[in-house]
């Protein structure tokens, strides 16, 4: 069974940066698509970023230009950097794996932005 683990969360200021990772059990090309979503409270779940097989990258509107996704399949994992941190990115972030018939995920990390 895929496991996914997420780490690097945790508080950050306005306007400053923080690094996501994901760290999968099986090797990361093995999934169409991997990414993050996020939820913060009282908020639907929302893409943040996703990157598939070919390396092909999508972005949620509000975090386009200030968020990269960025993999590395010796070490199975991916990468949420966020850049100038606005206070709504605050949520809980979730990474994602996805085949065909199945998504896997992780058990999700706090992002908490406050000066």
């Amino acid at each position: 069974q895929v496991q996914l683990v997420e780490s690097g969360g945790g508080l950050v200021q306005p306007g400053g940066s923080l690094r996501l990772s994901c760290s999968s059990s099986e090797n990361i090309f093995f999934f169409n698509v991997m990414g993050w979503y996020r939820q913060a409270p009282g908020k639907e779940r929302e893409l943040v970023a996703s990157i598939n097989v070919g390396g092909v990258t999508n972005y949620g509107a509000s975090v386009k230009g200030r968020f990269t996704i960025f993999r590395d399949g010796p070490k199975k994992t991916i990468y949420l950097q966020m850049n100038n941190v606005e206070p709504e990115d605050a949520a809980v972030y979730y990474c994602y794996a996805r085949v065909p018939s199945q998504v896997t995920w992780g058990q999700g990390i706090q992002v908490t932005v406050r000066s």
